[in-house]
């Protein structure tokens, strides 16, 4: 008998509950010094875009890592992965476990009764609780008039991505909320508010989960949209929800506490931006979207004297042009509410599965105001980046919106 035997058994046993539906999932465990500090992998099968895959999650000692992979690649890299990484590996399915162990330069494969009998879920994200819960009885029905749901209150197949995303918009708001200071009415600007999934769900958030008094303002620039939503409010009796219509920059912000702009393109997240500085909100949130501005300014310092720029080899194609600039006009953002006294974060907040536009900038006003070191770094790494890249001709992150220097 072949040494691989069983390994290329424990592996046909792995593709047949793949295609049969019945994989609930494998893990790998007892690392070798060729691991390389991972202490052990856990693999199961999601949709994705509606492709069943397996997603990987690789834990290390201060993180995990996750990547999908479809299954032709996935038993690739098991392959590789047992016994050089690895030493032994468990398959668990509905009808059956199989336990492989590597001993003394051979496979073991031992089969036991199944562990795991129900049926895998294959959600994306089917660890985490959603804030929004999807049964009919929970969900708010106004999610029908905004075309999310159908007439029986479920999500449709259509608006599963859009649905992930905003719950996690609202636990990532959750978390950031609580450490706010209690107000009698949390005022709330979603500046940018389009068709108001996110306004809608933040409202009814706040309301119904929260148990807060809260005024909710959309502000939308396109009058179709600002009618629509309203109607739907009213119609949904939420007194403290409105839409109006107006130009982020045009909006009085005065008395807002939070202050959110998500997806708004281009150098309107910058006003939202200013808008929330001036208005001295306690709570900023930014997703922002494209990043014309700063990729012409690029292109611009590209072209002056294209042989002496230091980013010439990269910035030549267009595709790492975009990235660079998407890069560099959020991490100045950050410093800017940095500067402006926030602790600011930015992070990816969605996997790019459900959206490429999955960045995202937070900024807290704390209790205590920030050291004068911290600003100092802030602007000094801005100043660094306009040098090095050469962006002369451009002032960026609402100049207008940051203190002098003390």
């Amino acid at each position: 008998m072949s040494k691989k035997k069983p390994l290329n058994d424990w592996l046909k046993y792995l593709q047949s509950a793949f295609t049969a539906g019945t994989l609930v999932k494998l893990e790998l465990l007892k690392p070798t010094p060729l691991a390389g500090g991972v202490k052990s992998v856990e693999a199961r099968p999601i949709l994705v875009k509606r492709e069943k895959v397996l997603s990987f999650t690789t834990h290390h000692k201060t993180q995990d890592i996750v990547k999908n992979y479809p299954l032709p690649p996935a038993t690739v890299l098991l392959e590789k992965m047992l016994p050089h990484q690895f030493t032994s590996a468990r398959l668990h399915t509905q009808t059956a476990d199989y336990y492989l162990s590597h001993q003394g330069g051979n496979w073991v494969l031992a089969e036991q009764p199944a562990k795991f009998t129900a049926a895998p879920t294959l959600a994306h994200d089917a660890a985490k609780q959603h804030l929004l819960k999807t049964t009919e009885a929970a969900l708010p029905t106004f999610f029908q008039a905004l075309g999310l749901t159908d007439a029986n209150n479920q999500v449709l197949p259509s608006a599963q991505d859009k649905f992930r995303q905003i719950n996690k918009y609202l636990e990532i708001l959750d978390g950031l909320m609580k450490q706010l200071p209690k107000t009698a009415t949390l005022r709330v600007l979603d500046m940018g508010a389009g068709k108001g999934y996110l306004t809608f769900a933040l409202y009814h958030h706040l309301t119904a989960t929260m148990g807060l008094q809260a005024e909710v303002v959309g502000v939308e620039l396109r009058p179709e949209l600002v009618a629509l939503c309203n109607t739907i409010a009213v119609a949904n009796n939420l007194t403290g929800l409105k839409f109006a219509q107006s130009s982020i920059s045009a909006y009085p912000c005065q008395g807002a506490h939070i202050i959110i702009a998500l997806h708004a393109c281009d150098t309107a997240t910058d006003d939202a931006l200013a808008q929330a500085i001036t208005a001295g909100a306690q709570l900023v949130v930014l997703a922002p979207c494209c990043h014309k501005q700063v990729r012409r300014e690029l292109t611009r310092s590209l072209q002056n004297k294209p042989a002496h720029h230091p980013l010439y080899a990269m910035l030549q194609y267009g595709t790492y042009a975009e990235r660079l600039a998407e890069m560099l006009t959020d991490t100045v953002r950050a410093h800017t509410l940095t500067l402006a006294g926030y602790q600011t974060n930015l992070f990816e907040f969605i996997g790019g599965e459900h959206t490429p536009k999955n960045v995202m900038i937070t900024a807290l006003k704390p209790v205590n105001p920030l050291s004068p070191a911290v600003h100092n770094k802030a602007r000094t790494a801005v100043a660094n980046l306009q040098a090095t890249l050469g962006l002369t001709g451009l002032q960026l992150g609402a100049p207008h919106a940051v203190p002098p220097r003390p």
